[in-house]
């Protein structure tokens, strides 16, 4: 008989408190930008999550993977808890673009459908030690490439989607000291992937010093875009992320994103577990919803070599309160998480927002 199971508070135990391994199994990047020490899974309903597999808190999980067959059991404490089947790594992984770059350089899959890239893999805040407390892009890795060329991008988007398995684009960049904020390549990055193939691309980046780089952006056909505050407790903000701590300019990008791009393609990761308090990220979310921009509620997953590396994720029950409150604002607005077109939002690997947002806390 198949099991029954809540698919939020599932995905919300399993993104909290990741998984041990009981087999041999690869754990995915160890560091860098974006969802690194973990691994993309399928449960039983369907449901994609980035279950983490590495780390400090990881050690302590209740939950172990047990390969099962082709698939693999999560087990909570010793007991058969739910099925998964892992989302296997892409073809295009073997395979080199006509400059004979190894693709997987150029970018990976997320999720069960996201080709994701870093398209500038430095950032200017490092220097100094100014970099957001959370984040591992400035962390040097043998052969990375610091800038990918759009073309080869586009080769390896227009490979994944051949081989069935990109449905869209997320593009983000570490901050380079141009005033663009890195929103020049994004859009070099963007135009070469849409002229071969057709497949939404979903752009991250900073308040540019000029709107006239967001006008930039969506001329070249981005779909969604990414400004990220990530946090809005004040004190904390400007420890955890210091070049953040003017929130206005970030507002001012916010409106005039959810002006060319219209409700709900806009959005900021709001990450839960930097010390902020519940009252500042609810607060923070109805000022994000009324605006129409989506307020992208996830855990702190600690990255290796970044300065919250043996930091601890929240809480499930934390977790769930604040999605069902989030939730509660994006109705009070009208404002559907769903229909976000592509990026972080549509994929939803590292997040229960859609989830919470379609079954609702029964």
């Amino acid at each position: 008989m198949k099991s029954k199971f809540n698919p939020v508070r599932t995905k919300i135990e399993l993104l909290c408190y990741g998984a041990r391994v009981a087999h041999l199994l690869d754990k995915g990047r160890k560091t860098g930008a974006g969802p690194a020490g973990g691994r993309f899974f399928l449960l039983e309903d369907g449901t994609c999550v980035e279950i983490p597999l590495q780390g400090n808190f990881v050690e302590k999980s209740p939950f172990t993977l047990v390969r099962k067959g082709n698939d693999w059991a999560i087990r909570k404490n010793n007991k058969r808890f739910v099925n998964a089947k892992i989302v296997p790594n892409p073809c295009f992984y073997e395979k080199q673009t006509s400059k004979g770059t190894p693709m997987r350089k150029l970018a990976i899959l997320h999720g069960k459908d996201c080709l994701a890239s870093t398209v500038y893999s430095k950032c200017v805040y490092w220097i100094g030690s100014k970099q957001c407390k959370f984040c591992g892009i400035g962390l040097e890795k043998p052969g990375r490439l610091d800038i990918k060329n759009p073309q080869e991008l586009s080769e390896v988007a227009e490979e994944a989607f051949r081989e069935g398995i990109a449905k869209h684009v997320t593009l983000t960049t570490g901050t380079p000291s141009s005033p663009d904020k890195g929103a020049v390549l994004l859009a070099e990055a963007t135009k070469a992937i849409k002229k071969q193939v057709a497949l939404p691309v979903h752009v991250q980046l900073e308040p540019p010093d000029d709107k006239v780089f967001l006008d930039e952006l969506y001329a070249t056909g981005v779909d969604t875009v990414g400004v990220h505050a990530e946090c809005f407790d004040g004190k904390v903000r400007s420890h955890v992320c210091p070049m953040k701590k003017n929130l206005g300019v970030y507002f001012e990008a916010w409106k005039y994103c959810v002006e060319l791009f219209g409700d709900a393609q806009v959005s900021s990761f709001v990450i839960v577990g930097l010390g902020e308090s519940d009252e500042s990220i609810l607060k923070g979310a109805e000022k994000l919803a009324g605006l129409g921009v989506v307020p992208f509620l996830l855990p702190l997953h600690p990255i290796a070599g970044s300065a919250l590396e043996y930091a601890r994720p929240p809480s499930p029950k934390r977790m769930l309160k604040l999605y069902e409150g989030v939730c509660e604002i994006l109705r009070k607005y009208g404002l559907n998480p769903l229909k976000n077109k592509a990026g972080c939002v549509k994929c939803c690997a590292c997040s229960a927002l859609n989830e919470a947002f379609l079954y609702g806390f029964k």
